[in-house]
């Protein structure tokens, strides 16, 4: 192929064989003497984003690592993502490092600790991080509740294809979020408004090691690129608007205001400012009744 090699792939391709960014993520997990573990990780990704009656992430790890087995004996984590700040990135290198017991890794810890205020044997989260999702296995899924801790030594088929010991050495975990937290500065800005300067710094992790160092960079202002949104044609809102429900009617002025919302999702769009103009007990949306649908939508955002 002209401009490009072919690299060959192997055992852990995303460290060995491609840059891959990728973020740095302390999980905590509870070990046999009820103390939290700090394990650091980059295989940590959103999976269940949309539609369900749950929103969930997936860990992968090895299945020997405190972590995993923490996880198959307790079940419960929290995902602590840490700030930009070379020290914290020095001792997360320091908390991935296979082998040390829980007490060797936890003796000295940079980072804070405090308790959950979740019910439960719960992992303590880390006070420095800027944003930590509380989060249980969801080992029902794949019978993956078959799998028990105990074997450091490899395990044995068969092996599941996406949730709990999915190989001989490797593992799985599907976390259903069951909270997540904020610093109050991030939460503020999700909810009034983001601009360059609300972000936190966030390390990247880039994926490549090799026998010598772990390679991340180091936070940068983020620059905005304007979403380059196509407008709907108003009659293909009111079209859609008529046949949401037909107790509650859209006039031509609201419609118009909802033109930039991508076509797919429109019509979960206008279901949903249906359902909360029957709970306001509205019946025709208006430009003012668009406004206080808009004011309800950020106010169960808040509770949320």
């Amino acid at each position: 192929m002209e401009n490009f090699k072919d690299l060959r792939i192997v055992d852990n391709f995303y460290q060995t064989s491609a840059f891959f960014p990728m973020p740095t993520v302390l999980v905590g997990t509870v070990s046999e003497n009820g103390m939290t573990n700090l394990g650091s990780y980059s295989l940590c990704f959103p999976y269940y984003i949309a539609g369900k009656e749950r929103y969930a992430m997936l860990l992968e790890c090895r299945n020997s690592s405190n972590t995993a087995q923490n996880i198959l004996q307790n079940k419960t984590v929290s995902l602590n993502f840490i700030p930009d700040e070379r020290k914290y990135f020095r001792e997360a290198v320091r908390l991935g490092f296979p082998g040390d017991t829980t007490a060797e890794k936890m003796k000295n810890c940079l980072f804070h600790l405090q308790k959950s205020e979740l019910a439960g044997v719960r992992p303590q989260i880390v006070s420095e991080a800027f944003q930590v999702f509380e989060c249980t296995w969801d080992d029902s899924l794949e019978d993956a509740y078959l799998d028990k801790a105990g074997n450091l030594e490899g395990y044995d088929p068969p092996y599941r294809n996406f949730n709990g010991i999915t190989s001989k050495f490797g593992a799985h975990f599907i976390l259903k979020i069951d909270k997540i937290y904020m610093k109050e500065k991030y939460y503020d800005a999700i909810l009034n408004g983001v601009k360059a300067g609300s972000f936190p710094r966030v390390p990247v992790d880039y994926g490549y090691r090799d026998s010598t160092n772990f390679w991340y960079t180091k936070f940068r202002r983020p620059i905005p690129e304007k979403i380059q949104a196509k407008e709907g044609n108003i009659d293909s809102v009111i079209y859609a608007a008529e046949r949401t429900d037909p107790d509650v009617k859209f006039t031509r002025e609201a419609c118009a205001k909802l033109t930039k919302i991508p076509r797919v999702f429109l019509k979960a769009a206008l279901a949903q400012m249906v359902a909360i103009a029957k709970e306001e007990g509205i019946t025709v949306i208006d430009e003012a009744a668009l406004q206080i649908i808009n004011d309800k939508r950020r106010t169960d955002k808040k509770k949320k």
